[in-house]
This record gives structure tokens, sequence and C-alpha cells, in this order.
């Protein structure tokens, strides 16, 4: 069943009774493949973390409990899970009984590992756990572009080094990251970070770069691994990591984490706009 066929861009009624056959995976391979042959092999090595905030189920005695959910799916698993279908997946829990919070934990991580081909980590959080931090690195937002308007589509040809020929261990980030659902043309705004080992970028056509995706479409994970191969691809450094925070969206906010160097993978702190 095509992506088009799944719930996703349509009406539909919310859950109230536990349905996992309502979770919709994606292959990874089709997204990568149209990355081409050149594709870096690291765009496999990170994580996808979720939080789920719109997580509630019954206790043994029917009183409704709430809590925040993360999900952690390595970015190495065959599929992606598409993120309405995991919003309804979640609300078909609102319903059901539970003797202990480790019965729901087992329950949904054997769900979503079924999705996604391998083994995904659930913890339950507190509602009170997630503190909002502010981004770490340098950010490149009020920089000119190097092509005004930005083009349409992005395009790795706007990557360029700077004149300076540094070598640099850098993070820059912007909080200028949009893109469209691919499906229902929905914006999906985020803060994007890139850490590199390598000749210097420049800034300048970094965002340039970055802003070019605003009329893009492509799912969350797959628009960081393209952003990921461009830069990899272009200035071939000796490691880098992608990160993305995404605003929420019906409950959930998703950060698609990739780095040629696990070492390099972030700890996800929850910023302001999510």
């Amino acid at each position: 069943m095509s992506v088009h066929d799944s719930a996703l861009g349509q009406a539909t009624d919310y859950p109230t009774q536990y349905d996992p056959t309502i979770l919709f995976p994606i292959a990874r391979a089709e997204g990568r493949a149209a990355l081409g042959p050149s594709a870096p092999a690291a765009i496999s090595k990170g994580v996808d973390v979720w939080h789920v905030f719109e997580l509630s189920w019954f206790d043994e005695t029917g009183k409704p409990m709430v809590a925040i959910g993360r999900i952690t799916v390595l970015a190495h698993s065959p599929n992606l899970i598409e993120s309405k279908s995991l919003k309804l997946y979640f609300n078909s829990l609102n319903f059901k009984h539970f003797d202990n919070k480790a019965a729901l934990i087992e329950l949904v991580v054997q769900d979503l590992s079924k999705a996604a081909g391998s083994h995904v980590q659930f913890e339950l959080l507190n509602v009170d756990d997630l503190a909002t931090h502010l981004p770490q690195g340098i950010c490149i937002d009020e920089l000119d572009m190097t092509v005004s308007p930005a083009p349409n589509e992005p395009n790795a040809l706007l990557l360029t080094v700077d004149s300076s020929n540094e070598i640099v261990e850098e993070t820059l980030y912007s909080n200028l990251l949009r893109s469209n659902c691919p499906v229902t043309g929905q914006p999906d705004w985020g803060t994007i970070f890139i850490r590199y080992h390598g000749a210097k970028l420049c800034r300048s056509s970094l965002l340039t770069y970055l802003i070019s995706y605003r009329q893009h479409s492509g799912f969350h994970e797959q628009c960081v691994e393209q952003i990921f191969a461009d830069i990899w691809n272009f200035l071939k450094p000796e490691s880098l990591a992608v990160h993305a925070q995404y605003t929420r969206r019906g409950g959930l906010d998703i950060n698609p984490c990739r780095s040629s160097d696990t070492l390099w993978l972030p700890q996800v702190k929850r910023l302001a706009r999510q």
C-alpha cells in the first residue's frame, strides 16, 4: 500500500480501542535511493528521536494516566513510521487498561519495533521533565543569502567553502528550516544543526542552501539525510553530524540525527518552539 493510501492527509476518526494495525511503515530505502549512488553510508548512522506529548491510558483501577513518551528509532532500521499513524496509534491506547507502566512500555516497544523492522526504544517521562534549552552553536540566520531570492529546490551547488581556506570544527544552526509534507503539502518547521570538522563552509552559502528547502517536499527524516549527503559529498569532511529539531504537530515532535561519528550524536534537548 502506498503512503497515499494511508491515513495521512485524510479525515480520520480517533480510535477508542487499541489498534496496532494503524501504524504505517515506510521503507527508508525509497528515500535513500532518490539520493543516488553517491549517497554516503553514514546517512544510516544515527537515530530518530520522537516525543509524544498526547499520551494517556488507564491504570488497573480505571484512572486515567498521562506522561510524555520518548521514542528512539535507529536510522538503520528498515522502516520509518509515518507520523499521523503514530499519532493515531497512541490515541488508540487512551482507553486501554495497564496493570503498570512496564506493561505499557513493553506493548509499545513490541508494536513500534514490528513497524520499524528493528528494536525501538520507548521510555516514559513525567509531564514536567522536558525543560526547554537554548540552541548551542553559531546561528547563521542574520547573514545575507548568496542568491536572492533563494531557489525553490535544494541544490548542493549552492554550497561553497570560505575564502580563508581554514580547517575548522564548528557547529552552525538555523531556525529557518521549512519544508513540506510530500502528501498533504503542510509545512514542517524546524531548527537544523550542522557540526563538521573540515574545510570551513561559507556560512552564507549554507544559509542559502537551507532556505532553498522552503518549498521542497520530503519527510523530516529524508530532508535531514539529503542535507547530510549534500554537505558530505561537497565538503568531504573528516566528521559530520546533522540533526533537526522539528516543531510539534499532532502532539508529536521528531528529531532526526545523522552522524558519521557516533560520538557526535547529540543529546536531544527540547527547544522553545517545540
